[in-house]
């Protein structure tokens, strides 16, 4: 009996441990994009823990509130997450913003690739390749050959899925991105909202004329609500 009990006070904690980590696991943050151009929701991979856990971070504390789509290319990407770009002057060139915080390292993964509706992170030309810790695109890019992803895979050193081909065949993105900026989320709602974005009038540097101003806001969910609702799958 005394060793029943001796086990039970030791086996109590780990059990307790165990059911938090589990309960933890089966929910998730839904993160919800909101633009002059509408809204849509977005997830972060948990397999590139450093770029969310940093994500997240500047989201609860409103970081991105009021920010600007700053960098807008049609075929390509719209770009947000210059701190400078809060309430700034019209025509200035913004992008620099930043440059001042801690770089986040690379996570690139074979499983996450610049698909359109992507999310990924903006970095400048340092060698480790190493993000932004706030600047981030979502992908619109374009519809992709067979030919043309045989060139990127040779060029960029990967081998895509069948999956990931069809998806860029389908859906279009900008695969040449690959293995050079880490994808960590992707929009799992209106994919049209990056369209919308990138039909707006832009100046000479790829700014909008009119300000496209961002609100970011996370609320955590279970994943099961998620995949119900948005029919998005968890990666296995």
């Amino acid at each position: 009996m005394y060793l029943l009990n001796k086990m039970k006070k030791i086996l109590l904690p780990f059990l307790i441990i165990c059911s938090i980590t589990a309960s933890a696991q089966r929910k998730d943050y839904l993160f919800k994009l909101e633009t002059p151009m509408g809204s849509a929701h977005f997830v972060l991979y948990d397999d590139t823990p450093l770029h969310k856990a940093n994500f997240l971070k500047l989201v609860k504390s409103k970081f991105y509130d009021d920010l600007l789509f700053h960098r807008v290319i049609k075929n390509f990407m719209v770009q947000a997450g210059d701190p400078t770009s809060k309430n700034a002057e019209k025509g200035a060139k913004l992008g620099m913003g930043g440059a001042n915080m801690e770089r986040i390292p690379a996570e690139f993964k074979a499983n996450h690739v610049h698909k359109k509706g992507a999310l990924a992170a903006a970095r400048d030309g340092n060698r480790e390749k190493k993000s932004s810790a706030c600047q981030f695109y979502l992908v619109q890019g374009k519809k992709m050959s067979d030919e043309e992803l045989t060139k990127v895979e040779k060029n960029n050193k990967i081998t895509y899925t069948t999956q990931q081909r069809a998806d860029y065949i389908a859906v279009g993105g900008t695969p040449f991105l690959d293995n050079e900026y880490t994808v960590f989320g992707e929009l799992i709602e209106n994919y049209d909202l990056v369209d919308k974005l990138t039909d707006i009038v832009v100046d000479g540097n790829n700014r909008p004329e009119e300000d496209l101003k961002i609100k970011i806001t996370a609320k955590k969910v279970r994943k099961k609500r998620i995949s119900k609702k948005f029919k998005y799958a968890y990666p296995k």
